[in-house]
């Protein structure tokens, strides 16, 4: 990784690109909001600007500061330990990258609030995010900075494994890892009792959970992380207040369906393995046609496997509380996040995930037929 990167420019031209690429950010995020709010299902619509313009630009921003070195550069001014120097720099380069995220969010925020009618400051969405950057730039750089001793040129297999084992590591530490990110409270009394009963209800079994403080956001989600042997459940604060239990048990026992087929680890096998291949093909580590035919045959697979496995978990739950439970929940979920559920008439083999309508429909279909 090291190795890629150029002789580190000057200190004046790492903060030209640094600045170039905020303002570009800035100007992607309010022509983005702009656009949003004026299609229909902006809620939607947001989390595709996000997904699909946003973070791709944040990442692309960190390539680019990388590969120049605009890291090293900007510490030039500093009296920086020759052995913490390599270290600094790859902080500071992912700094900078989440400074530019930070600056493309921040149009963003009002636009949220506006369609979704929430009562969350734009300084409270700022320092929420805020935070969540700098440690996360913290913990990526702490876990980043063994593999820069490998160079990718001429250990390509070792980078690969150790890139690996990386991003392994870090979804399997994200029981630990999402507290330190986010607020979150261990549930007592009462509040504990209930989620007991709704994951046994669904079929859910983790091992503890961890309540996220969601009141400014308004957001109703659930997620389980962590090895087989150690699942921690996280749900929002908003998700226990506005579900009753026969929704919230409706989509635990989703949950529980994507536990049991499988679907996070069918992700992130199908993205590490394209992802890799197609390295591999850029950097030269086989042969080029074949490889990039590897990597987006294993995408489309793993991808297509994916999406019915989405399915298959959806099936899971109407087994355990009954299909009209199964589709008020998943109609309750989008009214509360203000989502139209989203309905996509022509397939997209690269979709990662099953739009909400489609598979509301394709729930309601089967189990008329």
């Amino acid at each position: 990784m090291a190795a890629l990167q150029a002789t580190p420019p000057a200190l004046s031209t790492a903060i030209a690109a640094f600045v170039g690429l905020a303002l570009i950010g800035g100007l992607i995020g309010s022509v983005g909001t702009v656009v949003v709010r004026r299609l229909r299902n902006p809620v939607g619509k947001y989390r595709l600007l996000y997904g699909a313009v946003l973070f791709p630009y944040a990442v692309l921003s960190y390539g680019v500061l990388a590969l120049t070195g605009s890291g090293a550069a900007l510490l030039t001014a500093l009296p920086i330990p020759e052995l913490l120097d390599g270290v600094l720099s790859q902080f500071v380069t992912f700094l900078a990258a989440g400074c530019i995220w930070l600056i493309s969010y921040l149009p963003t925020v009002r636009g949220v609030r506006d369609v979704r009618d929430l009562d969350l400051t734009t300084s409270t969405a700022i320092s929420k995010m805020t935070r969540y950057i700098v440690i996360l730039c913290l913990v990526l750089t702490i876990v980043i900075s063994p593999i820069q001793l490998v160079s990718l040129e001429s250990s390509p297999l070792i980078f690969g494994i150790g890139f690996v084992v990386l991003i392994v590591g870090l979804l399997y530490a994200s029981p630990w890892l999402i507290p330190v990110l986010r607020s979150t409270s261990t549930p007592t009394g009462e509040r504990a009792d209930r989620i007991t009963q709704l994951c046994s209800r669904a079929g859910l079994n983790v091992r503890d959970t961890r309540v996220l403080d969601t009141e400014s956001e308004e957001t109703a989600s659930t997620i389980v992380r962590g090895p087989p042997n150690y699942r921690r459940l996280f749900v929002t604060s908003t998700f226990l207040e506005v579900f009753d239990d026969e929704t919230a048990t409706a989509i635990l026992a989703i949950e529980a369906g994507r536990l049991r087929t499988h679907v996070f680890e069918i992700r992130l096998a199908a993205v590490l393995v394209g992802g890799i291949t197609l390295l591999a093909s850029v950097i030269g580590g086989g042969p080029r046609w074949p490889l990039l035919g590897v990597s987006l045959g294993s995408i489309l697979l793993g991808f297509g496997l994916a999406r019915r496995r989405i399915c298959a978990a959806d099936d899971y739950a109407v087994e355990q509380v009954g299909q009209t439970t199964v589709t008020d929940a998943l109609n309750e979920y989008a009214d509360v996040h203000a989502l139209e559920p989203p309905r996509r008439r022509i397939p997209n083999p690269l979709s990662i995930t099953v739009p909400l309508g489609d598979r509301i429909d394709r729930i309601q279909s089967t189990s008329g037929s």
